[in-house]
């Protein structure tokens, strides 16, 4: 099974711990947020994992070869010359992703014990174009669904603006519920990006908010498990306190 890790961020919230070191290695609990989430990919069955790359790249490569990969085929999709944000990187990466089969994209700075392999299972079944974990966590910003989990839009709660143009926010009576870093998504969403003359940077969301209209983009609530934007020092700090008191 494929999937990709998003390790090219600049990590500009976690300075100063980035400023000589890529976000993805920084340590969470004495062990690298890239390794946590490459070995737990591992375990849910994840085998052929592709690695995007910009900041302090050549680290990442030089951790990734002196650990022999832990064991996975390892692409790695090199953004040093241009950072190309989520969706960009996608795209870009999509030589070691495309094929007959969904593949999951997970951001390094995320730290969770979801079941991964439950939740691609989940995708495969539903039929899906795409399938986003989502949860219920308090945030500016929310993607809305209806009550089938099927994506319609997104707001800003705090400028009030919503997405796409012309959708009816105020009497549609959509559920709001928060992105959590770990999507899986199908191949055909390359013939998508195509089509719709997506390419070079751009952010996976505003693709996705244009896509729901025509293919089936839904949602994965996040349910009784543990979850961790590991990207910000406070949570930082939290994560590393669960960990070390689960982990003695």
């Amino acid at each position: 099974m494929k999937a990709m890790i998003f390790a090219a961020g600049l990590g500009t919230r976690l300075r100063p711990l980035t400023d000589h070191t890529p976000k993805a290695l920084v340590p969470v609990a004495g062990q690298p947020m890239l390794q946590r989430v490459m070995l737990r990919l591992k375990e849910a069955g994840f085998d052929d994992i592709t690695i995007n790359i910009h900041h302090f790249g050549q680290q990442i490569i030089d951790f990734l070869q002196a650990n022999q990969n832990f064991g996975l085929t390892v692409h790695v999709s090199d953004e040093r010359d241009q950072l190309l944000d989520t969706g960009g990187g996608i795209w870009k990466a999509r030589p070691f992703l495309d094929g007959d089969e969904p593949f999951l994209v997970h951001n390094a700075d995320i730290l969770t014990d979801l079941d991964l392999a439950a939740f691609y299972r989940h995708h495969r079944e539903s039929g899906a174009d795409a399938s986003l974990l989502v949860s219920q966590r308090k945030t500016s910003r929310y993607l809305l669904f209806d009550a089938e989990y099927r994506l319609h839009g997104w707001t800003n709660r705090a400028t009030g603006e919503v997405l796409p143009e012309g959708l009816d926010y105020a009497t549609g009576g959509y559920r709001e519920l928060a992105f959590g870093g770990v999507h899986v998504m199908s191949p055909s969403l390359f013939a998508a990006m195509e089509s719709g003359g997506w390419g070079g940077k751009f952010s996976i969301i505003p693709f996705y908010l244009k896509a729901c209209r025509q293919l089936r983009i839904q949602g994965y609530p996040l349910q009784e498990v543990k979850w961790f934007d590991v990207g910000k020092p406070e949570t930082l700090r939290q994560a590393e306190d669960e960990l070390t008191s689960s982990n003695p």
